[in-house]
């Protein structure tokens, strides 16, 4: 389930858990998870997107739902830090050639395909790039959808592909 909220959570850092034992530093993402059926929690910026194992009823879940978003708070000036950490991401270790490569692929990534995978819940994460190989993971809504894996990443390799021709994406 999407939620499109007043006030932003972050701003531009997504948050992606699988587990309660990966959210137990997020308050907001670990209340959620004390609600029983909750399987994955993704927000960013205005967008939280709650993934349930199939077994409650969405209408009685909602209400458990809205009462842990409630108190959350909005985006503040740590989010405007962490920013900033998440600007220098995962490509620590990447040759000067490799971030720049990794620049350019991230720039048409925010421009073409991430605004529309936010609009639906979700969102992609670059983890990567080794050789001829661009490593991604889908969050939020993102990483539960079947077409995630078949028409989107398609559509997202192409997309690379028109940057450099040689490239293979994965999604892990």
């Amino acid at each position: 389930m999407k939620f499109i909220l007043k006030e932003p959570l972050t701003w531009g850092i997504t948050r992606s858990y699988d587990n309660a034992e990966q959210a137990k530093n997020d308050p907001l993402a670990s209340a959620l998870f004390d609600i029983e059926h909750v399987t994955n929690v993704f927000y960013i910026d205005h967008w939280l997107t709650v993934t349930q194992d199939g077994n409650a009823d969405w209408q009685e879940l909602l209400r458990k739902l809205a009462e842990a978003i409630r108190p959350a708070p909005a985006a503040d000036a740590h989010s405007a830090q962490l920013v900033s950490v998440a600007a220098t991401g995962p490509s620590a270790d990447l040759s000067p050639e490799d971030q720049q490569r990794l620049d350019k692929i991230n720039a048409v990534l925010d421009e073409q395909v991430r605004p529309y995978l936010q609009g639906d819940g979700g969102d992609l994460f670059v983890l990567g790039i080794e050789g001829n190989r661009l490593t991604v993971h889908y969050q939020g809504a993102c990483g539960s959808c079947p077409s995630s894996l078949s028409g989107t990443l398609v559509s997202i390799e192409n997309l690379v592909r028109s940057i450099e021709p040689d490239i293979e994406v994965i999604a892990v």
